[in-house]
């Protein structure tokens, strides 16, 4: 297949097969990349159409389509999509816990039968040795990986299952792999490369910038005013919206509190039972509940395009978080407001929770579980007490620590030169101490958002790699003027965005933007840091790598 054909076999597969006129920015490459058997990460927001980037190559790919997704609700509206064209070439089935063993071995005959072609599962479907076998017998064209910062140690919505992702897909026989999301900050997306065990990718991160959405921040001295503000919102305000807060204690808080007020409010975090978080999504995307208070637990698989405002009232524990979640407001191309309503006390709730190292003992008793050859989950489940959740970071740890390796079938081995567990476990230890140096770093640059007088979306379209160089007209800051003298400066740094750098002490990093006299780098091993222009300058704290 030559390079000039891929665009017009493309455009007329996204015609015939799903009715899209034409292919939407940032689609484009990563499909010709699917199509040149590169495996691809793509970053690209809420509602800009990730899914088309594996679904229309996959008709012209060989062999079936996997899809893995974290979410049923999410699948299913998927399949729906797909199946409602009636088209064979693009139908769609799922194995996952929703179907009874004999609906899950069907959808596998009609895959073997070539009467579907994509296959939507679950990590915890693909766990299962039988089931690896199944879907590896079936000569997979493609994975994709929907949701793909949930792989990451890092990411706002850390999954353990998804731990094992890379070593499955390899035992698939190592099709090109596409990993999509729509918040990936560079340590994330390192991250997502590393676990997939993606080759060589290509990167496309494109159209983070929402120009329908207007953001805006303000700094609250009391809980008093920051009722005030929300309340006010609300006055002006079209609605549907969600205020997003930090715990489930204050999600019914303060949804009893809007209801008493007048404001008809429900609830949603994940302490409630699987039904009413249910029935309280369906609510919510059926235009019956027109306030949602939440946790950041609702969020993914909400496919509903007229959410007019998201507030937070209070701050995020990072960038990643909040872009994810601004990201479901105006989604059908309409106005949308983003509120953000802080107080420094915000910090402490992001330091509660990112609190609570790994068990050192604990570590090393499962390493010695390893070396005495105990090979699965489940047999080091028993032998050591651990619960599935601590057992997989536990593992992820060691693994980083070189300590264990996942094989054929998940069976877990102790490769050679290995550290013994005394050395194995101190070392996990330190690699959790640097991730949650990193993790610190990202609740810093979250305040440095709040705090900051630049264009708030070059601010965060910097934390993410990509930059629009000029004000976004469409936040606070550009709206009263504040920000316009601040990127004049940043053309003036002493290094270049996205340079790297070294320093003495932190080692290696990129240099992620720059305001008034204040440079950001995130570095390898630290994280962000901000730091002083004319100190850098003066004193030569950083060099060119």
């Amino acid at each position: 297949m030559k390079l000039p054909i891929y665009g017009p076999r493309l455009r007329k597969v996204a015609r015939t097969h799903f009715g899209w006129p034409s292919l939407r920015p940032g689609q484009f490459k990563p499909m010709r990349a699917v199509l040149r058997r590169k495996d691809a990460l793509v970053v690209l927001p809420t509602g800009a159409g990730k899914s088309a980037i594996y679904q229309i190559p996959a008709v012209l790919l060989p062999g079936p389509t996997v899809v893995i997704s974290p979410l049923l609700a999410l699948q299913q509206d998927q399949i729906a999509a797909l199946n409602e064209r009636n088209d064979p070439k693009i139908r769609a089935v799922r194995v996952s816990s929703a179907e009874t063993p004999r609906e899950q071995q069907e959808a596998i005959e009609e895959l073997r039968a070539g009467r579907a072609e994509f296959l939507f599962i679950t990590p915890e479907q693909l766990a299962n040795p039988e089931r690896l076998a199944e879907v590896r017998a079936l000569k997979p064209g493609l994975v994709a990986v929907d949701e793909a910062h949930c792989i990451s140690a890092w990411g706002p919505d850390f999954r353990p299952d998804f731990l094992a992702l890379g070593d499955m897909i390899k035992e698939l026989g190592s099709p090109p792999v596409l990993a999509l999301t729509a918040t990936a900050s560079p340590p994330v997306r390192d991250d997502i490369i590393a676990r997939l065990r993606l080759r060589k990718p290509e990167i496309h991160v494109s159209g983070l910038d929402r120009s329908n959405l207007f953001l805006e921040v303000a700094y609250c001295a009391d809980e008093t005013y920051r009722w005030k503000r929300l309340t006010a919102m609300l006055d002006q305000e079209e609605r549907p919206g969600i205020v997003y807060v930090p715990t489930r204690r204050a999600a019914e808080e303060l949804a009893e509190k809007l209801t008493a007020a007048g404001y008809s409010a429900e609830y949603y975090h994940g302490g409630m039972t699987g039904a009413l978080r249910e029935q309280r999504h369906e609510d919510f995307t059926n235009d019956r509940v027109d306030i949602m208070v939440a946790t950041s637990a609702f969020g993914m698989g909400i496919d509903k395009p007229n959410i007019r405002w998201v507030a937070h009232v209070a701050l995020p524990d990072s960038p990643d978080s909040y872009f994810q979640e601004i990201g479901r407001a105006g989604r059908d191309g309409e106005p949308g407001r983003v509120l953000l309503l802080w107080r420094s006390e915000d910090e402490a709730i992001q330091r509660f929770f990112n609190g609570g190292g790994p068990d050192e003992e604990e570590l090393r008793k499962l390493a010695g579980a390893l070396h005495k050859g105990v090979t699965t989950k489940t047999e080091l489940a028993k032998k050591t007490g651990l619960g599935p959740r601590r057992l997989a970071q536990y593992l992820a740890l060691l693994e980083q620590a070189g300590a264990v390796r996942t094989g054929a079938g998940g069976r877990l081995s102790v490769p050679p030169g290995a550290p013994m567990p005394p050395k194995a476990a101190k070392t996990a230890v330190a690699e959790h101490e640097r991730q949650q140096t990193v993790v610190k770093s990202r609740t810093d640059m979250m305040r440095a958002f709040a705090e900051s007088r630049q264009c708030r979306t070059e601010t965060l379209l910097a934390y993410f790699g990509e930059e629009i160089r000029r004000s976004c007209g469409h936040c606070d800051n550009c709206a009263d003027g504040s920000a316009e003298a601040v990127n004049a400066v940043e053309e003036e740094g002493p290094f270049a965005i996205h340079s790297k750098v070294r320093h003495g002490e932190w080692g290696t990093g990129m240099v992620m933007g720059y305001e008034e006299e204040k440079m950001t780098v995130l570095f390898d091993t630290v994280g962000y840091k901000t730091l002083s222009v004319p100190v850098v300058v003066n004193q030569k704290l950083l060099t060119a790598a």
